[in-house]
């Protein structure tokens, strides 16, 4: 690797890095319960009245900075569930390549898996019938 493309990862690295600490600090100082919250709604929602299926993620995220895991799995059940395997998916990215994970990477980053995970779960939370109608924001 030549030093020019260390020093472009070493940036977008920084710039990522900061993005998550303005994100962290964002979601730690405003509500987006709350009226006049800098958040910008969901456009699909609003126009279609449908969820989708990362409706109530950044208030699932607030809830989990503050510590309140039932609140955030109420929001966004599929965030909760998917946000552990996010560091390892990153580090798998960046080169860290266990040779244990492998068999478990392949499934994890294989497309197929992530189209009909967001699709079903897009689709199941605007049903209007229990248990789907729980994976509704809350």
């Amino acid at each position: 690797m030549t030093f020019a493309q260390r020093a472009g990862i070493a940036i977008a690295t920084l710039a990522v890095l900061s993005l998550a600490v303005a994100g962290v600090w964002l979601l730690r100082t405003f509500d987006p319960n709350a009226p006049g919250n800098p958040f910008p709604a969901c456009m699909f929602k609003a126009l279609t009245g449908l969820y989708c299926a990362g409706c109530g993620a950044t208030r699932a995220l607030h809830a989990l900075l503050h510590g309140d895991v039932r609140a955030a799995f109420s929001m966004n059940p599929l965030l909760v569930l998917v946000l552990p395997v996010l560091p390892v998916l990153t580090a798998w990215s960046l080169g860290w390549r266990p040779v244990r994970l492998q068999p478990a990477m392949r499934w994890l980053l294989a497309p197929k898996l992530w189209l009909a995970l967001l699709l079903g779960f897009w689709v199941l939370r605007n049903l209007p019938w229990p248990p789907f109608s729980w994976l509704a924001p809350g």
